[in-house]
């Protein structure tokens, strides 16, 4: 099998805090344009793994390679491989001081030099993309949650990324605003955009993603196509979790 078309291929990762041991021996592999949903419990390492694929959080043994190259922490220049790689939180973390375009433009112009004016025409499209077109000026604090959060999507886009990573960025929402947060997202899926979503929306999983996988307790389960996970899981603890969310 060639590499390269292989987005990410973690192997044999672990990652503890303490004396608790987060991650453990997990192998993962995201082919470029698929959609990866990582399910499972609270605290079953789910948002660990995704903050390691960034190095938000550093792995104590085991690779990762994005695009093909294995990203060693101590030499490469880990900025650059963030801007490869975007991530919207939980929390959209927006600058409450800044407009919205203000935050789109802040890395593009300071990480990326990016001259100031392409990277305003850049934000206007992403915004008018996440359906926030006339939202360019205002501040965030006068946003609902839903449009915050589908800023921070277009603030990550802004990068031009080739991998997405989003962290349960419905979890924190009124539920009548999940879906348009969602229907950001799948366009993004239809458009080929690589990702690695952790959520608790098993409809989205079920509608979008390529490949589920399953954690408990920091270890790789299961992983299979939707309809295998959720019609047809092999694992008793897969069964057992599906139960009680579906």
């Amino acid at each position: 099998m060639s590499d390269k078309n292989i987005a990410i291929k973690v192997n044999q990762l672990n990652k503890s805090f303490g004396s608790l041991h987060v991650l453990k021996d997990v192998d993962l592999e995201v082919r470029e344009s698929e959609v990866v949903v990582l399910i499972g419990a609270s605290g079953s390492g789910k948002s660990t793994l995704l903050r390691c694929l960034n190095f938000l959080e550093v792995k104590e043994s085991g690779t990762i390679h994005l695009e093909g190259k294995e990203v060693d922490p101590k030499k490469d220049d880990l900025n650059k491989v963030r801007a490869r790689t975007g991530m919207v939180f939980q929390h959209f973390n927006l600058f409450p001081h800044m407009t919205v375009i203000e935050n789109i433009i802040e890395a593009p112009v300071y990480v990326k030099k990016m001259k100031k004016e392409e990277a305003i025409k850049i934000g206007k499209e992403l915004l008018g993309k996440v359906g926030l077109a006339d939202k360019a000026d205002v501040y965030p604090r006068t946003l609902s949650g839903g449009q915050q959060q589908r800023v921070a999507i277009a603030r990550a886009l802004a990068m031009k990324p080739q991998i997405m990573l989003f962290d349960e960025p419905t979890s924190g929402l009124d539920p009548e605003l999940v879906g348009e947060v969602l229907e950001v997202m799948k366009a993004l899926a239809r458009e080929g955009m690589t990702m690695v979503v952790v959520t608790h929306e098993m409809g989205f999983a079920r509608e979008v993603a390529d490949w589920v996988v399953y954690l408990d307790q920091g270890s790789v389960v299961e992983i299979g196509s939707p309809e295998q996970i959720f019609e047809d899981a092999q694992e008793e603890r897969t069964k057992e979790f599906l139960s009680k969310v579906l």
